[in-house]
């Protein structure tokens, strides 16, 4: 497989949602980054042959959100620009796409990424209210406005929220956090456990708080005054067992384990890539951050979605003749606590690689190399983000560290996993 090689990256903050960039969209979260991308890597725009983004909830206004973006961003308007779309992978997805297109000679230098504005998320009317709008709209004269309008009931105007339609599987009618309470009962994993899992990640995101800062762009928002919008918000350097012990759980009435604080957390953000091919980076004398090497998606049971990563790791080492030792950063994004407890039970654990369907397995995700800057519960997870950030991240540590080897992977809503292997130049 030919290598595609990262030549910048750029992100923005990562905020909580409702918080200091709830008032920008998508398209706005995504200009952010690709602006910043390309001030940082001083590439000449007419260089890029094509705007891949990631986005899951994107919005109404901006169809094909990505060409929206790189219009916005400068980008020549005879560059194409597509959306892509692979739930939690988005972000990965685009960058795994601009490999495709690389690969069968449809480009040279991709911008990638992806984007989620997770406050922007819209609320739905039920059907029944949106019948009767219909009817209201083609209703004449005042009288028969009148009694269409007199047919709606309280119960039309009880919004559906649309953040929890999207986290609802409609194959098997769970939602991702039941997926995750699932996990916890099969494999045995304990409230105490998720919790010190999720303590840890706000540690190790607070020990790393300068590395991570050197991965963002300010976002100065506009309003009755200026609002900078400096570093990422998700993380607590107060939080404690004890704090999050008192957290009711949010998926299962009874016997539940998966709290908010040992879940990701719902944020706003976006991340930008500049990738291009071997040839296009020898013909400008760039000196790339790394190069992806190899990438696999696998499939797995809807209701288990988290071990998703479990398949797609193990089809990815297996088919580059990698072992698990051989990476000096790992890089599983946080969902849940429980589903990446889960996922490293299935690869260390010969009765749980069974059950996850390996034939053996594939060694222990060892705790300084798993995620040594925290992850999403302490971070955030702008759904279509995350698979890009956890790249820009993974690179930055190689870089830090003078590592060679990094993976990164993703379970996906749906019952699907994703990983790339990345390369230090």
């Amino acid at each position: 497989m030919k290598p595609l090689f990262i030549i910048a990256a750029a992100r923005t903050p990562f905020a909580r949602a409702g918080s200091g960039l709830a008032s920008l969209d998508a398209v706005d979260l995504g200009r952010a980054a690709v602006s910043s991308l390309m001030a940082r890597s001083g590439v000449d725009p007419g260089a890029v042959d094509e705007t891949i983004f990631g986005c899951v909830g994107q919005p109404a206004h901006a169809q094909n959100i990505a060409r929206v973006i790189a219009l916005r961003s400068g980008l020549p308007e005879s560059r194409p620009a597509m959306t892509v779309h692979r739930n939690c992978a988005s972000g990965l997805e685009a960058l795994t796409t601009a490999h495709a297109k690389m690969s069968a000679g449809q480009g040279e230098v991709f911008v990638v990424g992806g984007t989620e504005s997770m406050s922007s998320m819209p609320l739905y009317f039920p059907r029944s209210a949106v019948e009767k709008f219909a009817g209201l709209g083609r209703a004449r004269g005042f009288i028969g406005k009148a009694g269409a309008a007199a047919s709606f009931r309280p119960a039309d105007f009880a919004p559906v929220v649309g953040l929890r339609l999207g986290l609802t599987d409609p194959v098997v009618e769970m939602n991702m956090g039941e997926t995750a309470e699932l996990l916890a009962r099969e494999f045995g994993i304990s409230r105490e456990e998720q919790d010190e899992f999720a303590l840890n990640s706000h540690r190790k995101a607070v020990a790393a708080a300068a590395a991570l800062q050197a991965e963002v762009s300010p976002i100065y928002v506009m309003g009755h005054d200026v609002v900078p919008v400096l570093a990422d918000n998700g993380m607590r350097p107060d939080s404690s067992l004890e704090k999050l012990g008192r957290l009711k759980p949010l998926f299962a009435r009874e016997h539940g384990t998966v709290t908010a604080g040992n879940s990701s957390q719902v944020t706003d953000g976006a991340v930008a890539l500049l990738v291009a091919g071997e040839e296009a980076v020898k013909r400008h004398g760039w000196q790339p951050l790394g190069m992806m090497t190899d990438y696999a998606y696998t499939g797995c049971d809807p209701r288990r979605m988290g071990l998703g990563p479990v398949r797609a790791i193990d089809l990815l080492l297996h088919r580059s003749g990698r072992q698990l030792d051989d990476m000096d950063v790992i890089e599983i994004n946080e969902a849940f606590a429980a589903q990446v407890l889960a996922v490293r039970q299935c690869l260390k654990n010969p009765a749980s690689a069974r059950r996850a369907g390996l034939e053996q397995p594939l060694g222990d995700l060892r705790e300084d190399r798993l995620n040594p800057r925290g992850g999403s519960i302490a971070l955030g997870h702008p759904v279509g983000a995350t698979g890009a950030r956890l790249v820009l991240t993974a690179l930055d540590q190689l870089r830090q560290s003078g590592g060679r080897h990094a993976l990164v992977s993703l379970c996906i809503g749906g019952g699907q996993g994703g990983a790339a292997l990345l390369e230090r130049v």
